[in-house]
C-alpha cells in the first residue's frame, strides 16, 4: 500500500476533479502530502478548483488541465503531464461522469451516446492511458468511480446512467482479476457510492450542443425526488474521499460508502435471479 508515512512525493490524477467527489479526493490526497493533477471539462470550474487547492497546498503540488475524457488524447496528456511535472504517477482516479434519462423510448440516441461516451468510454480511456504509467510506479492504484446503481436491479427513468455504471463495474472487476493474475503492481479500486452531496444531479449542464434534454414530467419528478434524497441522505464528498484513501492503503477492491444499501441491492438482484420476477420494491420505486 501507499502507507500514510510514505505518501509524500507521490502523485495522483483525478478526472472530474473540479467538483464533488473528484475535488474531495484531490483535496484529501493533498492533505496526505501528495501532489495532484486534476482534469475537468468545465474550464471556469477547473480554474476555481485549482486556485482553491493551491491556496491550501501551494502551487508546486497542484496542476489542472482541461480534459474531455471522451478524447483519449486529452486523458493521456493529463497523465503524462502529471508524471512529467511530479516525477512520477502513483494514483489515477477515473471519476468523471454524467447523467441524463427519461422514459426509455424517449431518450434520444444523442443522449445515449453522450452518457456512454463519458461514463464508460471515458473510464476506459482513463484506464488505458493510466495503466502503462502506473506500472512504472512501485505500487500503482487505479480508482474507478462506479455507483450503487451498478448493483441495483434497475432504476426507472435513469436507464442510460445505470447501464453505464453496470458496464463500468464489469470493466473494473475484470481488469482487477487480470492484473492479479499477471502479478501486476497496479491495484484497481471500485468506488460505488449511493447519494453523495455533489453536482451529479445537475450533470446535464455539460451536455454538448445537439444532445436533447428530456423534460418529461415523470422524469422531472423522479429527479426532484432524487435531489431531495441527496439533500437529506447524501454523504459529504469529503467522507467518501476518506474511504477511498483507506481502500488504497488496504489494497481493497470495493469502496462502498453505502455498504448496507449495496448489500440490499444485491439481495434484490438475487431475488430476481431466483424467482424470475422483478422485485416489487423496485417497481414501487422504494
Amino acid at each position: 500500500m501507499i502507507a500514510v508515512d510514505e505518501v509524500r512525493d507521490k502523485a495522483a490524477v483525478v478526472t472530474g476533479g473540479a467538483s464533488g467527489i473528484g475535488f474531495a479526493m484531490a483535496r484529501k490526497f493533498l492533505s496526505e502530502g501528495m501532489s495532484v493533477a486534476i482534469g475537468d471539462i468545465e474550464a471556469d470550474a477547473l480554474d476555481d478548483a485549482v486556485r482553491a487547492l493551491r491556496g491550501a497546498a501551494g502551487s508546486a503540488r497542484v496542476i489542472g488541465l482541461r480534459a474531455d475524457v471522451t478524447a483519449f488524447d486529452d486523458v493521456a496528456r493529463l497523465c503524462h503531464e502529471a508524471e512529467r511535472t511530479f516525477g512520477g504517477l502513483d494514483v489515477v482516479c477515473a471519476n468523471a461522469g454524467v447523467e441524463t434519462g427519461g422514459r426509455f423510448l424517449d431518450v434520444a440516441p444523442e443522449a445515449w451516446r453522450w452518457v456512454m461516451d463519458v461514463n464508460y468510454f471515458g473510464t476506459l480511456n482513463t484506464a488505458r492511458a493510466a495503466l502503462p504509467i502506473l506500472e512504472r510506479s512501485d505500487e500503482g492504484h487505479l480508482v474507478i468511480t462506479g455507483s450503487l446503481a451498478g448493483f441495483a436491479s434497475g432504476t426507472p427513468f435513469m436507464t442510460p446512467y445505470c447501464a453505464t455504471k453496470m458496464a463500468i463495474h464489469g470493466l473494473a472487476e475484470s481488469l482487477e482479476v487480470e492484473l492479479r493474475a499477471s502479478a501486476s503492481s497496479v491495484s484497481v479500486h471500485l468506488l460505488a457510492p449511493g447519494p453523495v452531496q455533489s453536482r451529479m444531479i445537475d450533470a446535464e449542464r455539460n451536455a454538448p450542443a445537439g444532445v436533447p434534454i428530456n423534460e418529461d414530467p415523470e422524469r422531472r419528478r423522479a429527479m426532484e425526488d432524487f435531489r431531495a434524497r441527496q439533500s437529506a441522505e447524501g454523504l459529504p464528498a469529503a467522507q467518501v474521499a476518506d474511504l477511498v484513501v483507506e481502500a488504497i492503503g488496504e489494497r481493497r477492491f470495493f469502496v462502498l460508502p453505502h455498504r448496507e444499501r449495496a448489500v440490499a441491492a444485491l439481495r434484490r438482484r438475487l431475488e430476481w435471479v431466483e424467482t424470475g420476477r422483478t422485485p416489487e420494491s423496485r417497481v414501487a420505486g422504494t
